[in-house]
């Protein structure tokens, strides 16, 4: 429960506060979740939108989406007579009350499936998710997926992204590519990592690298793929697609080559392991940018099928390990960011999990 409630509501003029919580701390501290916020305008108010305005006005605890969700509901007044308009122009003096719901119960329900959980505080989770596991709940998957758990994990401590009890999820990792993973508690911390992932680390200090096992070895040991991505034929995969084609995006994947795997022989094909840094996120962008360059992650079932043949040209028992292992022999390793609160800078690494360190160990003894 948030420290401020309808008795006590709150008073910004000119972006200066002049109330307080019950508890005596700023009204800035906590969740405004549950209660009732007042604002005033000041003159840089004039001409501003209502959304943009309140988003501002209410701090890194109220994203722009959730403020316009509230006014949308009627949960907005402006001289007490309710706005649903989001692009409503403000002007110098106008009151608007906020009226801040508790949060919802998340629509998701909470499963006991068990995390590996690698930090936790009071903003955000970060965990090293296992291969098979999917992320967000959907078409095929309502239930057993990384929210799930997480529901069920981090219990009362969701105050609420969008005004639902629910973990945020910034970025996501597909099903069967395991690895570091943060996820937001609260509004507050979905805001700032939101904007961090959107940035992918141009100006800030996100940093995040994947280790990828792939067919043959790229002729330079670094190198940069700069090629857009929009639908495959198929309209359910993505490809490198004409830099002016509508659904066309900007996407920018580093590589470098760890290791090389049966570089001095001809008789068996060869692999290498990449380290593969991404100054974009777009959907299946390092399998599709490492297919695009004729080095498909192994294993991978969608844009590797055409180097299926190529466990055949590998010795026993690779050969049959190759050809046994379940999915795309991909891994988010890395993981920095700076706190949404704190401000500290964060690192967080995780191990290849043990079915990819066996493959990689089979392909070493080429």
């Amino acid at each position: 429960m948030s420290a401020h409630n309808e008795e006590t509501p709150i008073l910004i003029e000119d972006g200066l506060s002049t109330g307080g919580s019950p508890d005596g701390g700023s009204p800035d501290e906590g969740s405004p979740d549950g209660g009732s916020v007042v604002l005033e305008a000041g003159p840089d108010a004039a001409g501003q939108r209502l959304d943009q305005w309140l988003a501002g006005k209410l701090g890194p605890d109220m994203s722009r989406s959730r403020v316009q969700m509230l006014i949308r509901q009627g949960a907005v007044k402006v001289g007490g007579q309710p706005i649903i308009e989001t692009k409503r122009k403000m002007a110098a003096g106008e009151r608007v009350s906020v009226d801040m719901p508790e949060p919802e119960p998340a629509e998701p329900q909470g499963e006991n499936i068990p995390l590996d959980v690698l930090y936790e505080d009071n903003e955000l989770i970060v965990i090293d998710k296992p291969p098979g596991l999917v992320v967000h709940p959907g078409a095929g998957n309502w239930t057993g997926t990384l929210v799930n758990a997480l529901i069920h994990h981090c219990g009362d401590s969701l105050s609420g992204i969008g005004g639902v009890r629910r973990p945020g999820i910034v970025h996501r990792l597909d099903k069967e590519t395991s690895g570091v993973m943060v996820v937001a508690k609260t509004d507050r911390a979905h805001k700032s990592l939101s904007e961090a992932f959107a940035d992918h680390g141009l100006t800030g200090d996100l940093k995040r690298a994947y280790l990828a096992l792939v067919w043959g070895i790229p002729m330079r040991p670094t190198g940069t793929v700069d090629e857009p991505l929009g639908r495959a034929a198929d309209r359910v995969r993505r490809a490198v697609v004409p830099e002016g084609r509508d659904d066309a995006r900007h996407a920018v994947t580093h590589f470098t080559v760890v290791e090389r795997f049966g570089e001095q022989q001809k008789q068996f094909a060869t692999a290498s392991l990449v380290e593969c840094r991404l100054e974009t996120g777009r959907t299946h962008q390092i399998r599709v940018h490492m297919a695009h360059i004729g080095h498909p992650v192994v294993g991978d079932p969608d844009y590797g099928q055409a180097f299926r043949t190529k466990a055949n040209r590998l010795p026993e028992p690779l050969k049959d390990q190759v050809k046994a292992f379940p999915r795309q022999a991909l891994h988010a390793r890395l993981l920095e960011f700076r706190h949404p609160t704190t401000h500290l800078p964060m690192r967080f690494e995780a191990l290849l999990p043990s079915d990819m360190e066996e493959l990689v160990d089979g392909f070493r003894r080429l």
